[in-house]
């Protein structure tokens, strides 16, 4: 058997019970962005049950789904990217990782300024686009990088690429990571590099995440220590600070991840292939585009089609995400909701409901046994309901 992780980025399906403390009451990513364009068509999500997890307008709760349907519940503290991820790799945190509303305190900053060897610019939550466009000319004329924040655990550094090249920005960002510990251990420090002109700047696909190490051990170090190949690709090497892989492929966007997973797929290597596609949360979910998130979603699905043709019969696909990222709501924000999860194989197309998961561990749990390898984290494994 090998298996398959699609996470759809911030693809959340509905608001957690405690998402009120988070400011999220009303969000559901999928639903609200379904009803703000009209209705989605997702024929090959629809097949496997996505209609039956929850009303998505557009979306059939379809009689006899292929796959197996439900949500998770996030135990975790927070609605962070490493969070859900960690989590479902095996790591319920008890306290959310530190967030900066209002910038980073003097003494923090000093540290920066210190360790990077010169004065900063920004020092606030901002959007990247906005940020660049606000202070990049300034940044030309000083040389100073831009550093800003989000509502998310996160210290990012853009430069120009022709002011500090990229290899300069990932050491300032090193540093960074080294002093960003004890309470303010962010969850990542990011480069983001951008060239262009005023009025014209872009950002380059040369992003870089500097993540904390999991806290624990994960099940994907279990895998690898029991010698199973584990592959991610996208982001998931950053997420997990490049640990408990075999390997790790780099990809720029939606399109490109598909491209790599599916040339993983039909070259037989992994036992796990784990997969980012970030396009929902990034460009859409954090832009508050409806239209171009259910765009991404249509276009995913449409190229779903080549990879479940694909599939042999032993493989198994699961389809979830870590968090909610919803684009109809007044905050730019992840969102406080419950993951998806949609579970595929071709030797057992009688799909039916696994419920509401009470954690993302469940995840780990079951690939765990699925691939036969010994784990003891949180979680109850849901391996049994599809081998049965």
């Amino acid at each position: 058997m090998r298996i398959f992780i699609a996470l759809l980025d911030g693809v959340g399906v509905g608001e957690l019970p405690d998402a009120s403390q988070y400011g999220d009451q009303g969000s559901h990513t999928l639903r609200n962005t379904s009803q703000a364009v009209g209705g989605l068509r997702l024929p090959n999500l629809e097949a496997l049950g996505l209609g039956c997890i929850d009303s998505i307008e557009g979306v059939a709760p379809v009689p006899n789904p292929k796959g197996y349907y439900g949500k998770m519940r996030e135990r975790s503290a927070g609605k962070d990217t490493l969070t859900g991820h960690w989590e479902i790799a095996g790591i319920i945190l008890d306290k959310p990782f530190p967030v900066y509303p209002r910038g980073f305190p003097p003494e923090v900053v000093q540290r920066i300024e210190e360790a990077i060897g010169r004065p900063i610019l920004g020092n606030k939550p901002a959007s990247g686009t906005a940020i660049i466009e606000e202070l990049g000319a300034e940044h030309l004329r000083t040389g100073y990088p831009i550093v800003y924040t989000s509502a998310d655990s996160v210290l990012q550094i853009a430069a120009h690429e022709e002011i500090i090249p990229p290899p300069q920005l990932y050491e300032m960002c090193r540093k960074v990571r080294e002093i960003m510990t004890g309470e303010h251990a962010v969850a990542r420090v990011i480069a983001r590099p951008f060239v262009g002109s005023p009025g014209k700047f872009v950002r380059t696909p040369r992003r870089k995440d500097f993540s904390l190490p999991p806290p624990s051990q994960t099940v994907l170090d279990a895998l690898v220590a029991s010698g199973k190949e584990v592959i991610g690709v996208g982001k998931i090497g950053e997420i997990f600070a490049f640990r408990g892989l075999s390997d790790s492929i780099k990809t720029a966007d939606n399109a490109d991840t598909f491209r790599v997973f599916l040339k993983l797929q039909k070259s037989g290597r992994g036992d796990l292939i784990w997969a980012n596609f970030n396009d929902f949360d990034t460009l859409y979910g954090h832009r508050n585009n409806p239209q171009g998130f259910a765009q991404a979603l249509q276009d995913w699905d449409a190229t779903l089609t080549d990879f479940l043709a694909s599939m042999r019969e032993e493989d198994l696909l699961i389809i979830t995400s870590d968090h909610g990222c919803d684009p109809t709501t007044p905050s730019t924000d992840h969102s406080r909701e419950y993951a998806l999860l949609l579970v595929y194989s071709p030797s057992n197309q009688r799909g039916r409901s696994l419920g509401v998961r009470d954690t993302f561990c469940d995840v780990a749990h079951s690939i765990a046994e699925f691939l036969g390898v010994k784990w003891h984290g949180p979680g109850t494994s849901f391996a049994s309901e599809i081998l049965s």
